[in-house]
């Protein structure tokens, strides 16, 4: 057996190769400690920073001392407005008055119209507290009227002309006065002629010079041969009854059960305003026009008939149909909407109406045939 040794490779070899090598250092060559020794690497690092770091972040810059402040409590107030919880008032009504009640203003009432009153009734109502009086009427209308009339102008009534048999009569003798005669005289006088004599008599009164005594009454005057005429009630022509008509609209009531304690002339409960006095010279020249309307027309809208107009009046008097409600009848509506537009406009308003109501004011006028 032969052995052959080969010679080591030249240094042209090596360099002809191409090939570099890195120098690693022995302690990561070993696959198993290399990550314990890239932590411990680490550690040392982070160390090091902190070292470095730690005087800087450890320098306190010097404080003076100041006197320290004693906390101040905070301090507020709580105002609640007095009309926050209360109920809104309800509003304000138009009624129409009673012109012929007298005027007295009432306590509290939030019904307005064209002159202070306070409520009344004829018959009163037990315990009753009511600001309208009790009325008998429709329970499916609502009506702010408590007296009904006419607006035309009274006319003056002719004079009665006797019926031509004429009521008997009979002659009458007044009662004679008592009549009493002068009383007489008695003369006494003594025995002697010539002694002096007296004349007594007994004074009456009411003595006058008559001869006889007339029997009568001391009061009744005399009048010689007068006698009286004293006319006798005929009951088959008995004079006609006055009744007084009032100048008012005329109503349709609605039934209220319940009135008031206070007697008088049938009244309610309002207060006087400017706005109250419009609404009511309004209505009136409404209710003249629409009855002028009707009385022109050919034909009358049926009985039972009702409307309802919703407008708007601006502060010059000037109305614009906003809306109509249950016009059943054709006839009955352009009557109804005659009435309220022919007159217009109404007048401007006074300046606490435009206070009160602004440049405007929504109404609803109803109107009911029967």
């Amino acid at each position: 057996m032969s052995q052959t040794q080969l010679p080591p490779p030249s240094s042209k070899a090596k360099a002809g190769s191409g090939r570099r090598r890195r120098f690693v250092p022995p302690i990561f060559l070993d696959p198993d400690t290399r990550s314990i020794e890239i932590g411990v690497a680490g550690t040392i690092l982070v160390h090091l920073i902190l070292f470095l770091l730690l005087p800087r972040l450890m320098k306190v810059s010097p404080t003076h001392a100041a006197p320290r402040k004693q906390a101040i409590p905070h301090q507020f107030n709580i105002q609640i407005a007095p009309d926050l919880f209360k109920k809104p008032p309800p509003p304000m009504k138009y009624v129409e008055a009673n012109p012929n009640a007298p005027e007295n203003t009432p306590d509290k009432t939030n019904n307005f119209s064209f002159r202070n009153q306070q409520v009344a009734q004829e018959k009163p109502t037990k315990n009753g507290k009511n600001d309208m009086p009790a009325l008998e009427g429709r329970k499916d209308i609502k009506s702010n009227q408590i007296v009904t009339g006419t607006l035309d102008k009274q006319e003056e009534q002719a004079p009665i002309v006797p019926t031509q048999v004429a009521p008997p009569t009979s002659a009458v003798t007044p009662p004679r006065q008592e009549q009493i005669p002068l009383a007489g005289t008695d003369k006494a006088q003594g025995n002697d002629a010539n002694a002096y004599g007296t004349a007594l008599a007994k004074p009456v009164d009411n003595a006058k010079p008559i001869q006889e005594k007339v029997d009568g009454s001391k009061d009744a005057s005399v009048v010689q041969g007068a006698t009286s005429t004293v006319p006798h009630i005929d009951p088959r022509h008995p004079q006609p009854r006055k009744i007084l008509q009032q100048h008012v609209r005329p109503a349709i009531f609605t039934e209220n059960k319940f009135g008031t304690d206070n007697v008088g002339v049938t009244a309610l409960d309002s207060r006087w305003s400017n706005y109250g006095e419009y609404l009511h010279r309004m209505t009136e020249i409404v209710q003249v026009e629409w009855d002028r309307i009707l009385i022109n027309s050919a034909t009358y809208p049926p009985e039972g008939s009702t409307v309802s107009i919703r407008f708007r009046m601006n502060s010059k008097g000037k109305i614009e149909i906003v809306d109509v409600n249950n016009a059943s009848n054709e006839q009955g509506m352009r009557a109804c909407m005659g009435a309220l537009t022919n007159p217009q406009p109404y007048g401007e308003w006074t300046a606490d109406m435009v206070a009160m109501l602004g440049d405007s004011q929504e109404m609803t006028f109803s109107f009911y045939y029967q």
